[in-house]
């Protein structure tokens, strides 16, 4: 079966070689451009749509692949393809014409129940050190919530070249490594073939960027990855459940600081601000292509940490997401992801230092 990954990798590689140039082509000829603007950093027009060579070449793959794994759970890869149609069609759309972001949601809630209906969805989770809970019916919007969640959370951090295709393809890679220790053939042969379909867009996207992935790029690679990592652990004790939010861990962060920065700032929580991870970096002064390594770096630290959590025990993985999360907070306090001035945890630190 080693051999239907490394086939599915290489044939997803080669069409996005192939792909990219053609959709770049096709998004000037339609115009599905990106213009600079206060908030963005790049300073001439782009080509958008780039996304849609990392869905052809993930179908084209797909179709090399799918054989070679039929019988393992087939129905709900058609789910997976039929939802990420959907949502890379809105994509696509918004990509030219700028669609409402309600219209955005709905499109992304859809591609989302779709899915749901093919059987991607979180059944039962074991309590710590206690009995499971039986999701029952809450599995449907609690997962249709986390797919539309992470979605947008890939868009959130599409802000640099090449930043959102490859923190994708760390958890990518991320969930690929976890699906062959499970034994998930599905997932892994999935995973394979949306790795070497953001690797092969990826040479095009990284910087200096000669096209842009989009919303048809972030909304299918967001749907994409939260879908899988919902396949990969449906059934999961409270450690493993974290592991997919780990996976996930520098857009979900990244979205999750901006909610609680509006909040402190008393603005809507959809108000558009340039105080996103990458903003931060290079408002320090790391230039472009060094704050992508560096985003590209604490993705890996969160890959490392998913995997850790799958193969430690419950207790010493409780020990790693304390302190995850602490290292986590110390960090948004020092690069002033939230307030530029207000640090309670490092403020706390140094308090309790000057009392010895």
């Amino acid at each position: 079966m080693d051999y239907a990954y490394l086939l599915g990798f290489a044939a997803a590689l080669l069409a996005a070689l192939a792909f990219t140039p053609l959709v770049k082509r096709f998004a000037f000829k339609v115009g599905a451009v990106d213009a600079p603007n206060q908030r963005k950093v790049h300073t001439r027009i782009m080509p958008r749509l780039g996304g849609l060579a990392i869905y052809l070449a993930f179908m084209v793959a797909l179709l090399v692949v799918l054989p070679l794994v039929s019988g393992e759970k087939s129905h709900v890869i058609w789910g997976l393809l039929l939802g990420g149609t959907i949502v890379t069609i809105v994509g696509a759309l918004d990509d030219r014409f700028d669609l409402s972001p309600k219209v955005k949601l709905l499109g992304q809630i859809a591609a989302a129940g779709v899915v749901v209906s093919f059987g991607v969805k979180v059944d039962f989770v074991n309590l710590p050190f206690g009995d499971g809970a039986n999701m029952g019916w809450l599995a449907i919007p609690i997962t249709i919530f986390w797919i539309v969640g992470v979605t947008n959370a890939i868009n959130l951090i599409d802000g640099l070249d090449g930043l959102a295709a490859g923190v994708s393809a760390i958890a990518t890679g991320t969930i690929f490594v976890l699906a062959l220790l499970m034994n998930n053939v599905t997932v892994a042969a999935l995973s394979a073939v949306l790795l070497g379909s953001i690797l092969g867009f990826l040479f095009f996207n990284f910087h200096p960027a000669k096209i842009f992935m989009g919303d048809s790029g972030a909304l299918f690679l967001g749907f994409t990855l939260a879908s899988l990592s919902v396949l990969g652990f449906k059934q999961a004790t409270l450690v493993s459940f974290v592991v997919p939010i780990f996976i996930l861990g520098v857009p979900l962060s990244d979205t999750f600081f901006a909610i609680v920065r509006r909040a402190v700032n008393k603005q809507p929580i959809s108000a558009a601000d340039k105080n996103h991870l990458h903003h931060c970096l290079l408002q320090l002064g790391l230039g472009h292509r060094n704050s992508v390594l560096a985003i590209y770096g604490i993705a890996a630290m969160f890959a490392l940490s998913a995997i850790l959590l799958s193969t430690v025990a419950q207790w010493v993985a409780l020990i790693v997401i304390a302190v995850t999360l602490l290292v986590l907070q110390i960090g948004a306090e020092l690069i002033g992801i939230v307030h530029k001035t207000r640090r309670p945890i490092i403020h706390l630190v140094q308090r309790l230092l000057s009392l010895k």
